[in-house]
């Protein structure tokens, strides 16, 4: 239904809007309509979307609180812009993983575990308590054991010690405990040991003095130390910290000397034993946590009384999203640490399916990230159920099948950084194919099958796998071709991969997790193009390198080379704010005279990869830029904060490094997300050029193009959880389309007939 532009209230209007790279834009955004926002990656969409609209309709109400309230808050400056009016309150389901708590599980973050506790509080037989004896996160429910973890850690011995070795031989391997340490010499000089004779000569008393004796004081050589057994030293010295204030060193050992194991009390239920003796129809709200969520459905359909009628209806509607929206295979159980980008956001996605709340805008960041062309449509009927309630709906995405259903599409470009930021279109899908913009001519484009494939040079055998939902698989992964994994989302594509082939000898991973680094991490300093700059600089000026780094000699001293002033403002949110000193530039004023053909370091890394590629003609920084431009990274500024970079943009970063090695086999997780339709062609071309540069390259993707452009596939299924983890087809994309045995099969036969 068209919106009448005399009708101001039905449409959020955007004014003047600069965000980021946005130039001056204005538009007309209908209200209660699905949009779909286009464009190359680094057009200015989420600039757009989420840095304008959502962060200034987040702000406003933010205001609303009290300063107290306000003091817990993230602070959030006003965006770049003239004017928005007609904001609603925007509810941002974005791909962030679901916090970093143990605690948190999917039946605790969807409120399904809740519901369930209330029903076994009434129905269980026998009567435990009320709901919160239920509960793996209060004293009346969880185990004792495990505190309702649900897993004990332990310290593997073996990992501290070498038993071959004396104390004076260096026997402990644990940092700050080499020989002649103060660590050491406390345990060598104790008068406890034989220096010099090799652990595995230990008798047991000695044995348990060296890893257990509680602490005490002892007199060595006329000085008074505290004696302390290993283990219970590593455990106050190292365990009792916060493992991401360590320093690299000491969190890999860490890492290392730790390992959790179910725990045996609750069987890693979390629950205590009077939880988990409470049955419905002989089932335990431990085996619901357990189950499948499709099956828990089934269970939960089946159980009937007037006393909890409503609550049944509720959890069955809730658990008929969540298997409606693809995610059928988890358990409530599932800790959503260990979710995906796109796993947490369809979460996120099920809680607001069942709000009363209306006249809402709810903002998506590519929804389909993750999903099986067959699993696309039930999203598409999600969206669009949530914009019938009479809701806003904006949707960054790529995916055509997604931007099809749009009432309203916005396409920016018309390229990326800064050739990007304007508007090159709004209107509906229709006027979008005809209108000559890029989206609009690939919005049709197809990816078709190889005129020949490569032929494998041998082949890399996985047998018995059995990881997660996976059953007893045996494969064959081709060597020296492009083989594509598939299957629908949570049929154990990634086990089988990164549980099996990534862990091999000269295997690179480049997969789309957080890249390790701080605030002041940028592609520069990533990807060591920094060195060869600062050295550039260097020679043309006669000074030193250092002069040139903002982690070092050449920062401004006043914000410490950051570029930002962060302020703790007490009970107000903290702000940052930009250096007077340094304008943000993040240098002393002496370091920005010196000049590289007429420009200074400030200016080279706040230019994009595609300039500076032309600009460092040749050397070491040129190829470091080839690689990024090659990985269609050639809008990303050099000085850009890695936090600021999506988790497909992360991927091609981390490409772009491994590029450089001499690797043979690549493994990548999903690259196609965040790329344009345009840009879909450069990977599969970027692909083809690792293979035939004598590379073994491995795809998890649910995209049709890079399927159809595959040499191999490996279709799991048939279908997510216990319906999935078997092979369900092995062999060409031509062979499968056109005879097609698998869902997998059925829509890549449909894309090259489309």
């Amino acid at each position: 239904m068209p919106v009448h532009p005399a009708d101001a209230h039905a449409t959020i209007q955007v004014r003047g809007a600069r965000q980021n790279n946005l130039r001056n834009v204005s538009l007309d955004l209908p209200k209660r309509r699905l949009t779909v926002f286009t464009g190359v990656s680094g057009s200015g969409k989420s600039s757009l979307v989420f840095g304008t609209i959502a962060a200034e309709s987040r702000r406003l109400i933010d205001e609303t609180y009290t300063a107290f309230l306000q003091s817990f808050m993230p602070s959030t400056a006003r965006p770049d812009v003239d004017e928005l009016r007609n904001l609603s309150a925007a509810i941002v389901l974005d791909q962030e993983r679901m916090g970093a708590n143990a605690r948190s599980t999917v039946g605790t973050a969807t409120d399904a575990f809740t519901m369930l506790r209330i029903v076994y509080s009434r129905l269980g037989e026998p009567h435990v308590g009320t709901s919160s004896a239920f509960s793996f996160n209060t004293p009346d429910g969880m185990c004792p054991r495990c505190e309702g973890l649900g897993e004990v850690s332990d310290i593997a011995v073996d990992r501290l010690l070498d038993r071959t070795l004396s104390l004076n031989g260096g026997a402990i391997t644990v940092p700050g405990f080499a020989v002649g340490s103060w660590y050491w010499r406390v345990i060598a000089e104790s008068g406890l040991f034989d220096a010099d004779k090799p652990l595995a000569d230990y008798t047991d008393g000695e044995w348990d003095a060296l890893l257990h004796r509680p602490a005490e004081k002892r007199k060595v050589d006329g000085h008074t130390l505290t004696y302390e057994g290993l283990i219970p030293k590593v455990r106050r010295t190292y365990l009792g910290k916060d493992r991401d204030t360590m320093k690299p060193h000491l969190r890999a050992f860490v890492d290392h000397a730790v390992v959790f194991a179910t725990c045996s009390e609750c069987g890693g239920s979390r629950l205590n034993a009077a939880a988990r003796s409470a049955v419905i129809g002989g089932v335990s709200i431990a085996d619901c946590a357990r189950m499948q969520i499709s099956d828990l459905a089934g269970f939960v359909a089946s159980i009937e009384d007037a006393s909890v009628a409503p609550l049944l209806a509720g959890l069955r509607e809730l658990l008929g999203a969540l298997v409606e929206i693809g995610l059928g295979y988890l358990s409530l159980d599932r800790p959503t640490l260990t979710l995906s980008g796109g796993e947490s956001q369809r979460v996120k996605m099920v809680r607001h399916l069942g709000s009363s709340l209306t006249d809402v805008t709810y903002v998506f960041d590519e929804p389909t990230v993750g999903l099986h062309p067959h699993d696309i449509r039930r999203m598409n009927d999600l969206l669009l159920r949530l914009r019938d309630k009479g809701n806003t709906v904006l949707v960054v995405e790529h995916k055509p099948e997604v931007i099809e259903i749009a009432d309203h599409v916005v396409d920016l470009g018309p390229g990326a950084g800064t050739d990007g930021g304007e508007i090159c279109f709004t209107g509906d899908v229709a006027g979008l194919r005809a209108s000559g913009t890029l989206t609009g001519r690939h919005l049709g484009h197809r990816a078709g099958l190889r005129a020949a494939v490569r032929e494998p040079r041998g082949w890399i055998p996985i047998r018995g796998a059995d990881r997660h939902n996976l059953q007893k698989v045996d494969v064959d992964v081709p060597e020296g071709v492009l083989t594509v994994v598939t299957g629908v989302a949570g049929s154990g594509k990634s086990s089988l991969v990164h549980g099996y082939l990534a862990d091999r000898e000269d295997v690179v991973v480049a997969d789309q997790s957080p890249v390790r680094g701080s605030r002041r991490s940028n592609p520069a300093t990533y990807t060591g193009l920094l060195g060869p700059v600062r050295n550039a600089f260097a020679k043309a000026n006669g000074v030193k390198p250092a002069l040139f780094s903002a982690n070092s000699e050449g920062a401004c001293p006043e914000c410490n080379g950051i570029g930002l002033i962060y302020t703790d403002l007490a009970m107000m949110a903290g702000v940052a704010t930009v250096c007077e000193t340094c304008e943000g530039r993040r240098f002393t004023a002496k370091v920005l005279t010196y000049t590289l053909d007429g420009k200074n370091i400030g200016e080279v890394l706040d230019m994009p990869v595609r300039e500076a590629h032309a600009f460092f003609g040749t050397g070491q920084a040129h190829a470091i830029l080839s690689r990024l431009l090659d990985v269609g990274l050639g809008y990303v500024r050099l000085g850009q904060p890695l936090t600021t970079l999506s988790g497909g943009e992360r991927q091609r970063l981390k490409l772009a490094i491994h590029m450089a090695e001499k690797a043979r086999t690549y493994v990548l997780d999903e690259p196609t997300t965040g790329l344009h339709l345009a840009d879909v062609d450069q990977l599969l071309a970027l692909l083809d050029r690792l293979v035939d540069d004598g590379n073994t390259v491995v795809v998890i993707e649910h995209h049709l193009a890079v399927i159809a452009h595959a040499d191999w596939l490996v279709d799991i299924g048939p279908g997510g959880g216990h319906d999935g983890g078997r092979v369900v087809y092995t062999g060409t994309p031509a062979r499968l389309a056109a005879a097609p045995s698998t869902l997998t099969g059925e829509h890549l036969a449909a894309y090259l007939g489309g």
